[in-house]
């Protein structure tokens, strides 16, 4: 399949997903998928004093202190809109804030989690498909719908039910949801939010599509050109 070729605009939001090489699993623990969200909150920031492993190895202390720095006093690269990890890809909805914001930031966490995965499982080579692929959201319609596409990927695979949807824990779907936003401050929820009536709304828009999903699901080789 060729490269799709996106030039990334301030403001823009873009649906940002890739997976392993082959299809292979690059999510085998709960270990990993920590890891690979604690690159997206870190690498979110522009300025970034030193890289996530050097930072991983300082004190619990000296980390927090570091983390409270940058949360603190420094500018964003890209927003975290909504995210959803999956044993073998991921989906994250990005708006670019600061120039070539959405590269850098795709480039740290890809390289970082690889090098992180290749290490813990004695592994070389290549773990992702391709660098990444992009589309660009056009339409604030468009925007609930990628964003409600991305929440219902556990559901779809059929890795959850409907229940087990709404407490998936690798998703962004419980900031969406609930009054507390647990371990995933970095999601910035307000934007698609602002479109529903409240977040009962929004959970209704999306368990209300669960069947519809999975449905174009089976049928979505018919249509790829």
């Amino acid at each position: 399949m060729p490269y799709r070729i996106v030039f990334f605009a301030q403001d823009q939001i873009y649906h940002v997903f890739n997976r392993g090489v082959a299809k292979q699993t690059i999510f085998t623990s709960t270990k990993d998928y920590v890891r690979f969200l604690d690159l997206v909150d870190y690498y979110r920031f522009a300025d970034i004093p030193m890289s996530f492993s050097h930072l991983n190895k300082l004190s619990i202390e000296d980390r927090r202190d570091i983390i409270n720095e940058l949360r603190q006093r420094h500018p964003l690269k890209i927003e975290i809109l909504a995210f959803c990890l999956m044993p073998n890809h991921f989906h994250l909805l990005l708006k670019q804030i600061s120039s070539n914001g959405i590269s850098a930031f795709m480039s740290n966490v890809q390289n970082g989690y690889a090098k992180y995965f290749n290490i813990k499982n004695d592994r070389s080579g290549p773990l992702f498909q391709s660098m990444f692929k992009a589309v660009r959201v056009e339409s604030d319609e468009q925007l609930l719908h990628v964003s409600r596409y991305i929440h219902l990927n556990p559901s779809t695979s059929y890795l959850v039910d409907g229940k087990g949807l709404l407490h998936y824990r690798w998703s962004s779907l419980p900031c969406y949801i609930s009054e507390i936003f647990g371990e995933y401050s970095f999601v910035q929820s307000e934007t698609i939010l602002g479109f529903m009536r409240n977040k009962d709304a929004y959970k209704e828009f999306i368990l209300n599509n669960i069947e519809y999903q999975r449905e174009l699901d089976k049928i979505k080789h018919l249509v790829l050109e």
